[in-house]
């Protein structure tokens, strides 16, 4: 670390060391199957760190049981102990089965999901058969996985459209069923958590229609409050077990701030990472650095080779950059590559925070705050992970990007240090999301009011509409799916709402797909997209086809969709008033229309602006909204004029911090401000769920108001900048081109609400 700061001085604003741990053991249980006890043994392993033991003991005992103990802290030992003995020596309940006790491991990639299968291959229990089973899966592999693997490793999109709707060739998996895995718990939040949250409700009630009970096990290393999160998950009551009995290594950890530049803007981020890194490694530090997207991950690697040539050549050619999209055996030669110090610096998405099972680096670098304390420490957590070798301490360095989050957190150590992560927002009941969920349900087994025990009591009213839309019909056992097609073609796990597929026009190939929603903005017609690392230009966009026709290359330019937004209080669900303020929570249904795009040059200077005709979108979610008096404004110093220019900037600051208090980022909300607005009659200040019939988010703010306030006002207050910049009220998504904004005059209203709120 002293090395690192004589070379690049006066850049940490702050450093936390955390102390080493010793580990604490505990025996092997007496009924984990001799198989697995030598596989063990052979592999050096004869006791087990504590933690690892309480799951096993709790699993195999049928007890649900969620396990939030650190980042590579062997978690999965805990569940893989009573999986194999399962898989040996039957279920632990004691129904016979001939192919042994199944266990069904879900895992949030395919990446995590594959090295899971790895470790079980390299136990190598005799009689125990192991596979993925996932989208790249042969057809005739599938087959023999069904008929013949004791432990199915997979993912919630697989269960979704796979194996659920077709049970029925599954059956002798699910009577054998005795454990459902569901690997990084802490990834299952907002609307895709409550996704998840279904097709394990659905997956439950499925394999007890087979007569099997299955313990659920959940792992995760940065979840607030494991026992509430999982028992959202599964509905059912969960024991927590978050004694850490693994060794950890000591580490320091520095927020590292990059030197301003002339202009009063902070150095580039990827360039000043890519020094921290150049410098570790130039000391024979072994570094992994996380970058934000795919072509930071390989800018950043590149420039980092670019400095070692320059000042240790020897070390230029051990630099490798790693994001989404590698084939297994790539990733395996990575892996290796880093084990044996042959890769002395390893660029990467937040792809490495799951699936690669890298141990003992000497240092991590996050380039740019992740949005999430949880992420944040899922990274760190690979610093110093084997328990520190030969005492030797690791480093984490956190740089700064020149953005409003990155700023509050400098300001702010003791939020990363000090409070624990987030509480995760999920809402099983979102009716929105139910509602499909249901209806799959009945296509798979039918559906009567006793599953309220899964769907919870929102249930009849939701087959009272599916019903009325002749998506199920009602018969005397019950509602059954009604229609010809599969409840699965309508809905994906990763969005609320249908996809537009991305084609490439000259091929028909699909590029990919963006959820319909989110289309106008980015596939609209003349639309510059990037897709892993690829740029295209779209020349159609049929919202009625649901297509999206694009050409291959890349025009020079970017694109910047302009739209502008209004709202309509559906109803207040909850509301108090403050003297001259109002806060307010419910139904709101915003309304957004796309108008134009401008195409900008690399330098951001813009080179057009064009028209578009796009209809209107509508959105019902839940939202938080705030109304003042003019008078409240205007004692504070906001004249009238200033108003709309206040409300903005409070607006974009508000939805910049959320992120710090709610498990979501600020492509997650949505913001509207407004004057004179016509439901309230006030100057309204609104911030929305992004997702139809809401999140989460909206809710957790409203609660938090006093607070989620007061860290806007000072991350607005404080930062430099004289009249507004991106790192306090400028919005990288603002439809209005960030029009108008006043920071002073944002400061002031931010004051108000506090003081009228008391």
């Amino acid at each position: 670390m002293r090395a690192l700061e004589s070379r690049l001085p006066g850049r940490v604003r702050h450093a936390e060391h955390l102390p080493a741990r010793a580990a604490q053991h505990a025996p092997m249980p007496g009924w984990v199957a001799p198989a697995v006890r030598g596989a063990l043994a052979g592999a050096g392993v004869e006791q087990l760190w504590s933690h690892q033991e309480q799951v096993a003991q709790l699993a195999h005992a049928g007890h649900d049981v969620v396990v939030s103990t650190g980042t590579a802290s062997g978690k999965s030992l805990g569940y893989l102990l009573p999986a194999l003995t399962a898989a040996i020596e039957g279920p632990p309940s004691g129904r016979h089965s001939i192919r042994g006790g199944t266990t069904l491991y879900l895992a949030p990639t395919k990446a995590l999901a594959a090295d899971q299968l790895a470790r079980v291959e390299a136990m190598a229990v005799p009689g125990v058969r192991a596979a993925t089973y996932d989208g790249d899966t042969p057809t005739d592999e599938r087959r023999w996985i069904r008929e013949h693997a004791q432990i199915v490793l997979t993912n919630p999109d697989l269960v979704h459209h796979s194996m659920l709707p077709g049970h029925r060739g599954w059956a002798p998996f699910f009577r054998s069923l005795s454990y459902v895995v569901v690997d990084e718990c802490h990834a299952y939040r907002g609307v895709f958590g409550t996704h998840v949250s279904l097709v394990l409700r659905r997956l439950l009630r499925v394999a007890e229609r087979y007569g099997a009970h299955p313990s659920v096990v959940l792992a995760s290393a940065t979840v607030a409050e494991p026992a509430r999160h999982a028992h959202a998950l599964v509905g059912r009551e969960v024991v927590a077990v978050t004694h850490d009995g693994s060794p950890r290594a000591g580490r320091t950890c520095v927020l590292w701030e990059p030197p301003e530049q002339a202009d009063g803007s902070r150095r580039s981020l990827t360039a000043e990472a890519a020094d921290v890194v150049a410098a570790l490694v130039g000391d024979d530090v072994q570094t992994l650095a996380f970058a934000r997207s795919r072509a930071g991950v390989e800018s950043l690697a590149a420039q980092v080779t670019d400095r070692l040539e320059l000042a240790r050549p020897d070390l230029a050619g051990r630099v490798a950059a790693y994001r989404g999209g590698y084939l297994p055996e790539e990733r395996r030669e990575l892996e290796q590559r880093m084990r044996s110090r042959d890769l002395m610096a390893v660029a990467a998405t937040n792809a490495l925070e799951l699936g690669v099972d890298i141990t003992g680096l000497d240092a991590v670098v996050v380039a740019g705050w992740p949005g999430r304390r949880a992420s944040w420490w899922q990274q760190a957590g690979r610093a110093g992970r084997d328990g520190g070798g030969a005492g030797r301490d690791a480093l984490v360095v956190s740089v700064a990007a020149d953005d409003p989050l990155d700023s509050w957190v400098l300001q702010h150590p003791e939020y990363v240090f000090g409070d624990p992560v987030e509480a995760i927002v999920m809402d099983p009941g979102n009716v929105h999301v139910l509602a499909p969920h249901v209806a799959a349900a009945a296509a798979e087994v039918p559906v009567t009011l006793e599953d309220e025990r899964w769907f919870g009591p929102g249930l009849a009213g939701v087959l009272e509409v599916l019903t009325a839309r002749k998506v199920l019909r009602r018969r005397p056992a019950g509602w059954f799916w009604a229609r010809e097609d599969r409840p699965g073609d309508h809905l994906s796990l990763r969005g609320a709402g249908p996809v537009v597929s991305v084609v490439e026009g000259r091929t028909g190939r699909v590029v990919g797909t963006v959820d319909a929603a989110a289309a106008h903005t980015s596939v609209h017609t003349g639309a510059v997209h990037v897709h892993q690392g690829q740029t295209y230009v779209v020349t159609d966009l049929d919202l009625d086809g649901s297509t999206a026709t694009v050409v291959r290359g890349d025009p020079g330019w970017s694109t910047t969709a302009q739209s502008r937004s209004s709202f309509d209080i559906v109803r207040e669900e909850s509301s108090a008033a403050y003297g001259r303020m109002r806060l307010c929570r419910g139904v709101v249904r915003v309304r957004r229309q796309v108008t134009s795009f401008v195409r900008r040059l690399p330098g951001g200077e813009i080179i057009g602006t064009h028209q578009l005709e796009l209809p209107e979108q509508v959105l019902t979610t839940r939202g938080v909204w705030w109304t003042m008096t003019p008078d409240l404004l205007a004692e504070a110093g906001v004249d009238e004029a200033d108003v709309p220019g206040a409300a903005h900037a409070a607006e974009h600051a508000a939805i910049a911090t959320l992120p710090l208090l709610a498990t979501c980022d600020r492509w997650d909300i949505g913001g509207v401000s407004t004057d004179v607005h016509p439901d309230t009659g006030l100057p309204t200040v609104l911030v929305y769920d992004g997702y139809p019939g809401g999140a989460g988010f909206a809710h957790r703010a409203h609660d938090m108001a006093p607070t989620w306030w007061r860290t806007t006002l000072e991350l607005v207050r404080d930062c430099p900048c004289e009249r507004g910049c991106p790192r306090c009220v400028q919005s990288p998504k603002c439809g209005n081109g960030n029009e108008p904004l006043d920071k002073d005059a944002a400061v002031a209203l931010l004051g108000a609400i506090l003081a009228e709120r008391g």
